[in-house]
Protein backbone atom coordinates (compact mmCIF):
# COMPACT_ATOMS: atom_id res chain seq x y z
CA UNK A 1 0.00 0.00 0.00
CA UNK A 2 1.26 3.50 -0.82
CA UNK A 3 2.50 5.55 2.10
CA UNK A 4 2.90 8.94 1.37
CA UNK A 5 5.02 9.85 4.73
CA UNK A 6 7.39 6.96 3.84
CA UNK A 7 7.62 8.25 -0.06
CA UNK A 8 8.95 11.44 1.10
CA UNK A 9 11.34 9.80 4.10
CA UNK A 10 12.90 8.18 1.04
CA UNK A 11 13.11 10.41 -1.23
CA UNK A 12 14.84 13.26 1.65
CA UNK A 13 17.02 10.05 2.04
CA UNK A 14 18.32 10.03 -1.23
CA UNK A 15 18.96 13.96 -1.53
CA UNK A 16 21.03 13.41 1.52
CA UNK A 17 23.25 10.45 0.15
CA UNK A 18 23.56 12.71 -2.96
CA UNK A 19 24.63 15.65 -1.42
CA UNK A 20 27.12 13.77 1.30
CA UNK A 21 28.88 11.95 -1.95
CA UNK A 22 29.10 15.07 -3.07
CA UNK A 23 30.96 16.58 -0.46
CA UNK A 24 33.05 13.28 0.17
CA UNK A 25 31.10 12.36 3.62
CA UNK A 26 29.73 9.45 1.98
CA UNK A 27 32.99 7.62 0.94
CA UNK A 28 34.54 8.17 3.95
CA UNK A 29 31.98 6.24 5.49
CA UNK A 30 32.76 3.15 2.90
CA UNK A 31 29.01 3.59 1.01
CA UNK A 32 28.80 4.49 -2.20
CA UNK A 33 24.88 5.01 -2.90
CA UNK A 34 22.88 2.35 -5.46
CA UNK A 35 24.86 0.55 -7.26
CA UNK A 36 24.66 1.53 -11.61
CA UNK A 37 27.21 1.39 -14.61
CA UNK A 38 26.93 3.99 -17.35
CA UNK A 39 26.75 2.69 -20.52
CA UNK A 40 29.19 3.83 -23.36
CA UNK A 41 27.25 5.18 -26.41
CA UNK A 42 26.54 3.41 -28.98
CA UNK A 43 27.86 -0.11 -27.75
CA UNK A 44 24.36 -1.51 -26.81
CA UNK A 45 22.07 -2.00 -29.93
CA UNK A 46 18.78 -2.87 -29.39
CA UNK A 47 17.89 -4.43 -32.91
CA UNK A 48 20.09 -7.26 -33.87
CA UNK A 49 22.80 -6.41 -36.71
CA UNK A 50 21.26 -8.82 -38.84
CA UNK A 51 17.45 -7.09 -38.66
CA UNK A 52 18.78 -3.50 -40.02
CA UNK A 53 21.57 -4.58 -42.12
CA UNK A 54 20.28 -3.88 -45.18
CA UNK A 55 19.01 -0.61 -44.19
CA UNK A 56 22.60 0.43 -42.82
CA UNK A 57 24.07 -0.88 -46.49
CA UNK A 58 21.69 1.17 -48.34
CA UNK A 59 22.83 4.35 -46.03
CA UNK A 60 26.43 3.55 -46.24
CA UNK A 61 25.62 3.99 -50.41
CA UNK A 62 24.09 7.34 -49.72
CA UNK A 63 26.87 8.20 -47.47
CA UNK A 64 29.44 7.15 -50.49
CA UNK A 65 27.50 8.92 -52.92
CA UNK A 66 27.64 12.47 -51.49
CA UNK A 67 31.23 12.59 -50.94
CA UNK A 68 32.37 11.25 -54.14
CA UNK A 69 29.78 13.52 -56.02
CA UNK A 70 29.49 16.65 -54.18
CA UNK A 71 33.45 18.06 -54.91
CA UNK A 72 32.49 18.23 -58.41
CA UNK A 73 29.26 20.35 -57.86
CA UNK A 74 29.57 23.84 -58.57
CA UNK A 75 27.37 27.36 -57.17
CA UNK A 76 26.94 29.17 -60.12
CA UNK A 77 26.49 33.23 -59.48
CA UNK A 78 25.09 34.95 -62.35
CA UNK A 79 24.84 39.24 -62.73
CA UNK A 80 22.75 40.75 -64.23
CA UNK A 81 22.76 45.10 -64.47
CA UNK A 82 19.69 46.32 -63.83
CA UNK A 83 18.47 48.57 -65.97
CA UNK A 84 17.48 52.37 -64.93
CA UNK A 85 13.90 52.16 -64.95
CA UNK A 86 14.02 49.34 -62.92
CA UNK A 87 16.65 51.10 -60.47
CA UNK A 88 14.83 54.18 -60.86
CA UNK A 89 11.82 52.65 -59.55
CA UNK A 90 13.27 50.98 -56.34
CA UNK A 91 15.05 54.55 -55.89
CA UNK A 92 17.87 53.55 -56.22
CA UNK A 93 19.10 55.88 -58.43
CA UNK A 94 17.60 59.09 -58.14
CA UNK A 95 16.45 60.69 -61.06
CA UNK A 96 17.70 64.17 -60.59
CA UNK A 97 21.41 63.71 -60.04
CA UNK A 98 22.23 62.51 -63.11
CA UNK A 99 24.10 58.69 -64.75
CA UNK A 100 25.11 56.35 -61.88
CA UNK A 101 26.37 53.30 -61.52
CA UNK A 102 23.07 50.81 -61.40
CA UNK A 103 23.07 47.91 -58.88
CA UNK A 104 23.54 44.56 -60.03
CA UNK A 105 20.51 41.97 -60.26
CA UNK A 106 22.24 38.72 -58.55
CA UNK A 107 21.31 34.77 -58.66
CA UNK A 108 22.24 31.76 -58.46
CA UNK A 109 22.30 28.03 -59.06
CA UNK A 110 23.73 24.88 -59.26
CA UNK A 111 26.14 23.24 -61.74
CA UNK A 112 28.18 19.96 -62.10
CA UNK A 113 32.04 20.03 -63.98
CA UNK A 114 32.08 17.31 -66.36
CA UNK A 115 35.61 17.54 -67.33
CA UNK A 116 39.05 18.12 -66.02
CA UNK A 117 39.72 21.45 -68.20
CA UNK A 118 36.76 23.24 -66.95
CA UNK A 119 33.61 22.37 -68.63
CA UNK A 120 30.28 22.66 -66.79
CA UNK A 121 26.59 21.45 -67.39
CA UNK A 122 24.11 23.63 -65.75
CA UNK A 123 20.69 24.55 -66.87
CA UNK A 124 19.68 27.46 -69.80
CA UNK A 125 17.68 29.53 -67.04
CA UNK A 126 20.38 29.91 -64.24
CA UNK A 127 22.47 31.62 -67.11
CA UNK A 128 20.37 33.43 -69.29
CA UNK A 129 21.28 36.83 -70.12
CA UNK A 130 23.87 37.10 -67.65
CA UNK A 131 26.50 39.75 -68.18
CA UNK A 132 29.02 38.09 -65.46
CA UNK A 133 29.03 34.53 -64.56
CA UNK A 134 31.64 33.15 -60.91
CA UNK A 135 31.77 29.66 -59.87
CA UNK A 136 32.23 28.78 -56.40
CA UNK A 137 34.30 25.51 -56.28
CA UNK A 138 33.43 23.03 -53.16
CA UNK A 139 37.27 24.15 -51.92
CA UNK A 140 36.10 27.63 -51.33
CA UNK A 141 37.75 29.09 -54.43
CA UNK A 142 35.75 30.98 -56.75
CA UNK A 143 36.78 31.65 -60.45
CA UNK A 144 35.36 33.66 -63.28
CA UNK A 145 33.09 31.76 -66.19
CA UNK A 146 32.49 32.13 -69.43
CA UNK A 147 29.45 30.48 -71.46
CA UNK A 148 30.34 28.03 -73.94
CA UNK A 149 26.94 27.57 -75.53
CA UNK A 150 23.04 27.56 -74.37
CA UNK A 151 19.94 25.50 -75.88
CA UNK A 152 16.54 26.87 -74.08
CA UNK A 153 14.69 24.51 -76.10
CA UNK A 154 16.40 21.90 -73.72
CA UNK A 155 17.13 24.39 -70.88
CA UNK A 156 20.79 23.03 -70.97
CA UNK A 157 23.93 24.86 -71.04
CA UNK A 158 27.75 24.57 -71.21
CA UNK A 159 29.95 27.04 -69.23
CA UNK A 160 34.00 26.65 -68.96
CA UNK A 161 35.99 27.54 -65.90
CA UNK A 162 39.94 27.84 -65.82
CA UNK A 163 41.35 26.14 -62.92
CA UNK A 164 43.49 23.35 -61.56
CA UNK A 165 42.78 20.92 -59.47
CA UNK A 166 39.00 20.05 -60.77
CA UNK A 167 37.00 17.01 -59.68
CA UNK A 168 34.31 15.79 -62.58
CA UNK A 169 31.74 13.82 -62.68
CA UNK A 170 31.10 10.33 -65.09
CA UNK A 171 27.76 10.11 -66.96
CA UNK A 172 25.19 8.05 -66.17
CA UNK A 173 22.63 6.56 -69.06
CA UNK A 174 19.04 7.67 -67.84
CA UNK A 175 17.53 5.51 -70.66
CA UNK A 176 17.96 2.39 -68.46
CA UNK A 177 16.29 4.34 -65.76
CA UNK A 178 13.19 2.09 -63.99
CA UNK A 179 10.61 3.84 -62.26
CA UNK A 180 11.06 3.13 -58.16
CA UNK A 181 15.03 2.96 -58.48
CA UNK A 182 16.87 5.43 -55.98
CA UNK A 183 18.25 8.34 -57.11
CA UNK A 184 20.11 11.40 -55.21
CA UNK A 185 20.00 14.84 -56.22
CA UNK A 186 22.76 17.42 -55.27
CA UNK A 187 22.41 21.28 -55.42
CA UNK A 188 25.11 23.99 -54.20
CA UNK A 189 22.14 26.80 -54.12
CA UNK A 190 24.31 28.93 -51.35
CA UNK A 191 23.87 32.87 -51.42
CA UNK A 192 26.97 35.13 -52.66
CA UNK A 193 29.18 36.96 -50.35
CA UNK A 194 30.07 33.81 -48.68
CA UNK A 195 29.18 30.41 -46.98
CA UNK A 196 25.44 29.56 -46.58
CA UNK A 197 23.67 27.20 -44.47
CA UNK A 198 22.05 25.79 -48.05
CA UNK A 199 25.61 25.08 -49.19
CA UNK A 200 26.12 21.48 -50.93
CA UNK A 201 22.65 20.15 -49.78
CA UNK A 202 22.14 16.15 -50.94
CA UNK A 203 18.59 14.98 -50.96
CA UNK A 204 17.57 11.56 -51.92
CA UNK A 205 14.14 10.23 -53.61
CA UNK A 206 13.05 7.39 -56.26
CA UNK A 207 12.52 7.97 -59.66
CA UNK A 208 8.52 8.32 -59.64
CA UNK A 209 8.01 8.85 -63.53
CA UNK A 210 9.79 8.94 -66.77
CA UNK A 211 8.54 10.96 -69.65
CA UNK A 212 6.67 14.02 -67.95
CA UNK A 213 6.04 16.64 -70.66
CA UNK A 214 5.11 19.17 -68.31
CA UNK A 215 5.28 22.31 -71.22
CA UNK A 216 7.29 24.46 -68.72
CA UNK A 217 9.85 25.28 -71.65
CA UNK A 218 7.22 25.82 -74.19
CA UNK A 219 5.04 28.17 -72.30
CA UNK A 220 7.92 30.08 -71.58
CA UNK A 221 9.15 30.05 -75.56
CA UNK A 222 5.63 31.31 -76.37
CA UNK A 223 5.70 34.28 -73.87
CA UNK A 224 8.98 35.64 -75.00
CA UNK A 225 8.43 37.42 -78.51
CA UNK A 226 11.37 36.02 -80.01
CA UNK A 227 11.00 32.57 -79.42
CA UNK A 228 7.60 32.35 -79.58
CA UNK A 229 7.34 31.14 -83.14
CA UNK A 230 9.87 28.31 -82.57
CA UNK A 231 8.39 26.94 -79.29
CA UNK A 232 7.55 23.76 -81.21
CA UNK A 233 11.22 22.69 -80.98
CA UNK A 234 10.97 22.70 -76.93
CA UNK A 235 11.72 19.17 -75.63
CA UNK A 236 9.58 18.08 -72.46
CA UNK A 237 10.86 14.25 -71.23
CA UNK A 238 11.09 14.91 -67.94
CA UNK A 239 12.47 12.32 -65.02
CA UNK A 240 9.89 12.95 -62.07
CA UNK A 241 11.45 12.30 -58.65
CA UNK A 242 10.09 12.94 -55.10
CA UNK A 243 14.16 13.94 -54.01
CA UNK A 244 13.36 17.47 -52.66
CA UNK A 245 14.44 20.01 -55.41
CA UNK A 246 14.05 23.28 -54.79
CA UNK A 247 15.33 26.78 -56.47
CA UNK A 248 19.13 27.07 -56.47
CA UNK A 249 19.43 23.12 -56.86
CA UNK A 250 18.63 23.65 -60.65
CA UNK A 251 21.63 23.22 -62.52
CA UNK A 252 23.04 20.28 -60.36
CA UNK A 253 22.96 16.27 -60.75
CA UNK A 254 20.96 13.68 -60.28
CA UNK A 255 22.89 10.92 -59.77
CA UNK A 256 22.16 6.79 -59.31
CA UNK A 257 23.57 4.93 -56.52
CA UNK A 258 26.96 4.06 -58.60
CA UNK A 259 27.52 8.05 -58.46
CA UNK A 260 26.56 8.46 -62.38
CA UNK A 261 24.85 11.41 -63.27
CA UNK A 262 21.54 10.47 -64.87
CA UNK A 263 20.03 14.02 -64.84
CA UNK A 264 20.15 17.59 -64.45
CA UNK A 265 17.67 19.11 -61.53
CA UNK A 266 15.45 21.48 -63.33
CA UNK A 267 12.21 21.75 -62.42
CA UNK A 268 9.55 21.71 -59.80
CA UNK A 269 5.49 21.34 -60.05
CA UNK A 270 4.52 23.58 -57.18
CA UNK A 271 2.01 26.50 -56.35
CA UNK A 272 4.30 28.41 -53.94
CA UNK A 273 7.73 28.05 -56.22
CA UNK A 274 9.19 25.89 -53.21
CA UNK A 275 8.82 22.18 -53.18
CA UNK A 276 5.52 19.82 -52.43
CA UNK A 277 6.19 16.46 -53.62
CA UNK A 278 7.47 16.81 -57.17
CA UNK A 279 10.89 17.11 -58.89
CA UNK A 280 11.81 17.05 -62.05
CA UNK A 281 15.64 16.35 -63.88
CA UNK A 282 16.46 16.59 -67.73
CA UNK A 283 17.47 13.15 -68.58
CA UNK A 284 21.59 12.96 -69.16
CA UNK A 285 21.41 10.93 -72.65
CA UNK A 286 19.58 14.35 -73.81
CA UNK A 287 21.96 16.91 -72.05
CA UNK A 288 24.92 14.87 -73.44
CA UNK A 289 23.46 15.00 -77.21
CA UNK A 290 22.95 18.89 -76.39
CA UNK A 291 26.44 19.24 -75.00
CA UNK A 292 28.16 17.99 -77.55
CA UNK A 293 27.00 19.97 -79.71
CA UNK A 294 27.70 23.14 -77.87
CA UNK A 295 31.26 22.70 -77.03
CA UNK A 296 31.38 22.07 -80.77
CA UNK A 297 29.70 24.30 -82.48
CA UNK A 298 28.29 27.18 -80.07
CA UNK A 299 24.63 25.91 -81.09
CA UNK A 300 22.37 23.09 -81.57
CA UNK A 301 22.70 20.76 -85.02
CA UNK A 302 19.08 19.83 -84.27
CA UNK A 303 17.82 17.20 -86.59
CA UNK A 304 14.57 17.97 -88.31
CA UNK A 305 11.56 15.19 -88.78
CA UNK A 306 9.96 17.95 -90.07
CA UNK A 307 6.01 17.05 -88.48
CA UNK A 308 3.77 18.49 -85.92
CA UNK A 309 3.22 15.42 -83.48
CA UNK A 310 0.20 15.25 -80.86
CA UNK A 311 -0.20 12.71 -78.11
CA UNK A 312 -2.45 9.73 -78.31
CA UNK A 313 -5.40 8.86 -75.77
CA UNK A 314 -8.35 6.33 -75.75
CA UNK A 315 -10.30 8.52 -77.72
CA UNK A 316 -7.72 9.07 -80.24
CA UNK A 317 -6.41 5.41 -80.17
CA UNK A 318 -10.34 4.47 -81.29
CA UNK A 319 -10.58 7.05 -84.06
CA UNK A 320 -7.50 5.85 -85.63
CA UNK A 321 -8.17 1.85 -84.67
CA UNK A 322 -4.90 1.59 -82.83
CA UNK A 323 -4.13 -1.94 -81.10
CA UNK A 324 -2.98 0.21 -77.88
CA UNK A 325 -3.42 3.61 -76.32
CA UNK A 326 -0.24 4.95 -77.56
CA UNK A 327 2.12 6.19 -80.31
CA UNK A 328 1.83 9.78 -81.73
CA UNK A 329 -0.39 11.19 -84.61
CA UNK A 330 1.40 13.73 -87.10
CA UNK A 331 -0.95 16.71 -87.09
CA UNK A 332 1.61 18.89 -89.71
CA UNK A 333 3.64 18.17 -92.52
CA UNK A 334 6.36 20.67 -92.93
CA UNK A 335 5.38 21.97 -96.27
CA UNK A 336 9.33 21.03 -98.13
CA UNK A 337 11.26 18.82 -95.23
CA UNK A 338 12.28 15.62 -94.74
CA UNK A 339 8.57 13.86 -94.06
CA UNK A 340 6.79 15.14 -96.89
CA UNK A 341 9.42 14.24 -99.89
CA UNK A 342 9.51 10.56 -97.85
CA UNK A 343 5.76 10.37 -98.11
CA UNK A 344 4.66 10.28 -94.44
CA UNK A 345 0.77 11.98 -94.25
CA UNK A 346 -1.01 13.79 -91.46
CA UNK A 347 -3.25 11.68 -89.65
CA UNK A 348 -0.12 9.03 -89.46
CA UNK A 349 0.42 7.11 -86.08
CA UNK A 350 4.19 6.96 -85.10
CA UNK A 351 4.81 3.79 -82.71
CA UNK A 352 7.90 2.85 -83.41
CA UNK A 353 11.38 4.27 -84.46
CA UNK A 354 14.52 2.41 -85.76
CA UNK A 355 12.84 -0.16 -83.42
CA UNK A 356 12.31 1.48 -80.38
CA UNK A 357 9.14 1.59 -79.23
CA UNK A 358 7.15 4.97 -79.07
CA UNK A 359 4.32 6.29 -76.79
CA UNK A 360 4.45 9.61 -76.26
CA UNK A 361 5.54 12.76 -77.57
CA UNK A 362 8.33 13.38 -75.19
CA UNK A 363 9.83 9.89 -76.31
CA UNK A 364 9.36 10.69 -80.09
CA UNK A 365 10.77 14.39 -79.52
CA UNK A 366 14.21 12.50 -77.56
CA UNK A 367 14.45 10.15 -79.97
CA UNK A 368 15.05 12.49 -83.15
CA UNK A 369 16.84 14.95 -80.77
CA UNK A 370 19.00 12.04 -80.16
CA UNK A 371 20.16 11.98 -84.19
CA UNK A 372 22.16 14.34 -86.11
CA UNK A 373 21.29 15.97 -89.46
CA UNK A 374 21.28 13.51 -92.66
CA UNK A 375 21.04 10.59 -90.27
CA UNK A 376 18.11 7.83 -91.92
CA UNK A 377 16.03 6.27 -89.34
CA UNK A 378 13.05 3.81 -89.92
CA UNK A 379 9.54 4.29 -88.79
CA UNK A 380 6.77 2.35 -88.25
CA UNK A 381 3.60 3.77 -89.08
CA UNK A 382 -0.31 3.18 -88.54
CA UNK A 383 -1.98 4.80 -91.65
CA UNK A 384 -5.46 3.78 -92.42
CA UNK A 385 -5.66 1.31 -89.43
CA UNK A 386 -2.78 -1.01 -91.01
CA UNK A 387 0.64 -0.97 -89.70
CA UNK A 388 3.72 0.10 -92.71
CA UNK A 389 7.49 1.49 -92.54
CA UNK A 390 8.31 4.87 -93.72
CA UNK A 391 12.85 5.77 -93.96
CA UNK A 392 13.40 9.71 -93.80
CA UNK A 393 16.64 11.21 -93.85
CA UNK A 394 16.42 13.86 -90.92
CA UNK A 395 17.19 17.58 -92.08
CA UNK A 396 18.51 20.36 -90.06
CA UNK A 397 16.31 22.40 -88.28
CA UNK A 398 16.18 25.93 -88.72
CA UNK A 399 14.69 28.32 -86.84
CA UNK A 400 12.05 30.60 -87.90
CA UNK A 401 11.37 34.34 -87.94
CA UNK A 402 9.00 35.99 -85.92
CA UNK A 403 5.66 36.91 -88.45
CA UNK A 404 4.45 40.69 -88.52
CA UNK A 405 0.53 41.04 -87.78
CA UNK A 406 -0.91 44.04 -89.83
CA UNK A 407 -4.26 45.21 -87.48
CA UNK A 408 -6.91 46.10 -89.76
CA UNK A 409 -10.89 48.16 -88.20
CA UNK A 410 -12.92 45.50 -87.28
CA UNK A 411 -16.24 45.29 -89.22
CA UNK A 412 -19.66 44.30 -87.56
CA UNK A 413 -20.53 41.17 -87.53
CA UNK A 414 -23.19 39.44 -86.25
CA UNK A 415 -23.67 36.75 -83.12
CA UNK A 416 -23.06 33.22 -83.76
CA UNK A 417 -25.13 30.62 -81.77
CA UNK A 418 -22.70 27.97 -79.75
CA UNK A 419 -22.65 24.82 -81.66
CA UNK A 420 -24.31 22.53 -78.73
CA UNK A 421 -22.58 18.99 -80.40
CA UNK A 422 -19.26 20.01 -79.63
CA UNK A 423 -19.56 23.13 -77.69
CA UNK A 424 -17.85 25.46 -79.57
CA UNK A 425 -18.49 28.98 -81.27
CA UNK A 426 -17.39 29.08 -84.82
CA UNK A 427 -17.35 31.48 -87.13
CA UNK A 428 -15.87 32.58 -90.59
CA UNK A 429 -12.28 34.32 -89.92
CA UNK A 430 -12.34 38.14 -90.81
CA UNK A 431 -10.32 41.41 -90.25
CA UNK A 432 -11.77 41.76 -86.99
CA UNK A 433 -11.29 37.86 -85.52
CA UNK A 434 -7.98 37.66 -87.54
CA UNK A 435 -6.65 40.92 -85.73
CA UNK A 436 -8.22 39.60 -82.09
CA UNK A 437 -6.26 36.28 -82.44
CA UNK A 438 -2.87 37.31 -84.47
CA UNK A 439 -3.77 36.35 -88.24
CA UNK A 440 -1.95 37.56 -90.73
CA UNK A 441 -5.22 36.43 -93.36
CA UNK A 442 -9.17 36.63 -92.57
CA UNK A 443 -9.26 32.97 -94.47
CA UNK A 444 -11.14 29.81 -92.88
CA UNK A 445 -12.81 29.43 -90.43
CA UNK A 446 -12.13 30.10 -86.01
CA UNK A 447 -12.89 29.04 -82.73
CA UNK A 448 -14.45 31.87 -81.13
CA UNK A 449 -15.83 30.47 -77.89
CA UNK A 450 -15.57 27.00 -75.53
CA UNK A 451 -18.08 26.22 -73.80
CA UNK A 452 -17.62 25.64 -70.05
CA UNK A 453 -17.36 21.76 -69.79
CA UNK A 454 -18.23 20.84 -72.72
CA UNK A 455 -16.95 18.50 -74.90
CA UNK A 456 -14.30 20.72 -76.26
CA UNK A 457 -13.29 22.45 -73.21
CA UNK A 458 -12.91 19.05 -71.64
CA UNK A 459 -10.36 18.27 -74.62
CA UNK A 460 -8.51 21.30 -73.85
CA UNK A 461 -9.70 23.42 -77.09
CA UNK A 462 -9.72 27.17 -76.74
CA UNK A 463 -10.69 30.03 -78.75
CA UNK A 464 -8.32 31.57 -81.12
CA UNK A 465 -7.76 28.27 -83.26
CA UNK A 466 -8.49 27.71 -86.56
CA UNK A 467 -9.73 24.85 -87.80
CA UNK A 468 -7.98 23.57 -90.97
CA UNK A 469 -9.96 20.32 -91.40
CA UNK A 470 -12.75 18.39 -89.85
CA UNK A 471 -13.06 14.65 -89.68
CA UNK A 472 -10.11 14.76 -92.33
CA UNK A 473 -12.21 17.15 -94.62
CA UNK A 474 -11.08 20.28 -95.81
CA UNK A 475 -12.91 23.34 -93.92
CA UNK A 476 -13.12 26.61 -95.67
CA UNK A 477 -16.23 28.36 -94.35
CA UNK A 478 -19.24 27.98 -92.26
CA UNK A 479 -20.86 26.22 -95.05
CA UNK A 480 -18.26 23.18 -94.50
CA UNK A 481 -19.04 23.05 -90.82
CA UNK A 482 -22.54 22.76 -91.15
CA UNK A 483 -22.25 20.20 -93.51
CA UNK A 484 -19.87 17.75 -91.90
CA UNK A 485 -21.43 17.77 -88.45
CA UNK A 486 -24.87 17.41 -90.19
CA UNK A 487 -23.14 13.56 -90.53
CA UNK A 488 -22.46 13.19 -86.78
CA UNK A 489 -24.44 10.72 -84.71
CA UNK A 490 -24.17 11.73 -81.21
CA UNK A 491 -22.17 10.30 -79.13
CA UNK A 492 -19.94 9.88 -82.40
CA UNK A 493 -16.28 11.00 -82.68
CA UNK A 494 -15.02 14.06 -84.37
CA UNK A 495 -11.43 14.73 -85.53
CA UNK A 496 -10.28 18.18 -85.22
CA UNK A 497 -7.54 19.18 -87.26
CA UNK A 498 -6.39 22.79 -85.69
CA UNK A 499 -3.56 25.72 -85.81
CA UNK A 500 -2.87 28.33 -83.78
CA UNK A 501 -1.77 32.04 -85.53
CA UNK A 502 1.93 31.12 -85.41
CA UNK A 503 0.85 27.53 -87.47
CA UNK A 504 1.51 25.60 -84.63
CA UNK A 505 -1.03 22.31 -85.69
CA UNK A 506 -2.77 19.46 -83.56
CA UNK A 507 -5.03 17.04 -83.80
CA UNK A 508 -8.03 16.67 -81.08
CA UNK A 509 -10.74 14.28 -81.18
CA UNK A 510 -14.10 15.27 -79.30
CA UNK A 511 -16.69 13.11 -78.69
CA UNK A 512 -19.85 14.76 -79.41
CA UNK A 513 -22.68 15.68 -77.06
CA UNK A 514 -25.28 12.84 -77.00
Amino acid sequence: MYDPFRAKLKVAFYTLAASLMGLGVASSLGWSGPSYTMPTVGTEPQIPIQAVQPALDLSDAFVNVAEIVTPAVVRIEARRQASEASAQRLRLLPQDQGPQERPDRISGGSGFIISEDGYILTNNHVIDDADVLTVFLHDRRSVPAEVVGRDPFTDVAVIKIDAPGLTKLPFGNSAGLRVGEWIVAIGNPGFSGGTSPLDYTVTVGIVSALGRPLQLLRRGLQENASTRRNSGFAIEDFIQTDAVINPGNSGGPMVNLRGQVVGINSAIASETGYYQGYGFAIPIDLAYRVMEDLVEYGRVRRALLGVGMGAIDDISAESYGLPRVAGVELTQITPGGPSESQGLRVYDVIVDIDGQEIETVGQMQQAIAMKRPGDRIRLGVYRDGRRTTVEVELGEAQLQSEPTVVAAAPPVREEVRMNEQLGLRIENMDRDRAREFGYNDVDGVVITDVGLNGPSSRRGLGAGLKIIEMNRETVDDMSDVRRILADVDPGGVVTLHVADASDNRRIVHIRSAR
